[in-house]
Order: structure tokens, then sequence, then C-alpha cells
């Protein structure tokens, strides 16, 4: 099953193994309800305590009780289960879910693979590479006509001057 980073592991918080996370999600509350973790994908970390400090959570891991035990840990990314991120509404979709689809136009030609997404303030633009030649593809429904997260597809409409 696929992970989803949702943190990093920062500086050690005091001397009883707690570690401050930073969260790279939009969801920082979904740390409350986790009952363990992944590391490299592989090492599982069960949660014993979870706290709020200013921009970061402060995490105490089962097992890890003083401070030169979680060293070892730190810059490492915090990754759930796929299946364990929230659901979105209708028509939304992760960022992790939109990077990797496969982009046609209307006269179903492919243009590449959306490998990044620019945040600019107004709306995203999707950037698709295909062997070197970018595509910008700004994230608005008149542009972008049908997602298909289960295909690996990406239905857009580009306007002539962005061609």
């Amino acid at each position: 099953m696929s992970k989803v980073i949702i943190g990093r592991i920062g500086a050690p918080h005091g001397v009883r193994g707690e570690v401050r996370i930073i969260p790279l999600t939009d969801f920082p509350d979904r740390f409350q309800n986790l009952k363990s973790v992944f590391i490299d994908e592989q090492i599982k970390l069960e949660i014993n305590n979870v706290k709020y400090n200013k921009q970061f959570i402060i995490l105490k891991f089962k097992g890890i009780d003083n401070r030169s035990d979680i060293d070892p840990l730190k810059g490492k990314l915090i990754q759930v289960d796929r299946k364990d991120v929230p659901p979105l509404a209708a028509g939304e979709y992760y960022n992790f879910d939109i990077i990797g689809l496969e982009v046609y136009n209307e006269k179903n030609e492919r243009l590449g693979k959306i490998e990044q997404i620019l945040k600019t303030g107004s709306n995203d633009v999707y950037i698709a590479n295909n062997a070197g030649k970018q595509t910008l593809i700004p994230a608005l429904k008149k542009v972008v006509t049908n997602i298909d997260i289960e295909a690996g597809r990406m239905d857009i409409i580009l306007q002539e001057e962005m061609e």
C-alpha cells in the first residue's frame, strides 16, 4: 500500500524522547487521532502522546524515552497509509494525486505527465513535461475538463494563447 508524507521530524523537544514535527499537511489536526506512523515507509512507530506547540506538533513515540534515541530520526519524513488520508469533497484532489497524471488535450493528444504544481495565489498551475517540452496548465475548470485519478489521466482544453 502506498504511503503519504504528512510531516518531517525536526529537533528533539526536551529530554524525554519527545520530538518536534514540522507538519507537511493541510490537516495538522490529523495527528491527534493517529495511533502510529511510518518512517522510511517501513519503520512503524506507535504514538504515545500528541501536543501542539505554535507551528510544530510535539510527538512522543512509544519506546523512545530519551533525547539520544530520537536524534537519528531527525530530518526523516513521517508517512501514513494512503487509506488513512482524510477524504476530500467531490472535485477536490490532493497534490500527490495530481502529480504523475498523463495530460491529454481535446484532440486526445498526449501533452506529457504532471511533474510539478506551482502555487500562484489565485490558482495552481500544473506543469506537464513531455520529453523536455513543458506545458503550463492553469488549474481552472474551463481548462481542466476531467481528472480521473484511477485511470491516471487529466483532460484539458488549452486556450489558443497558451499553446
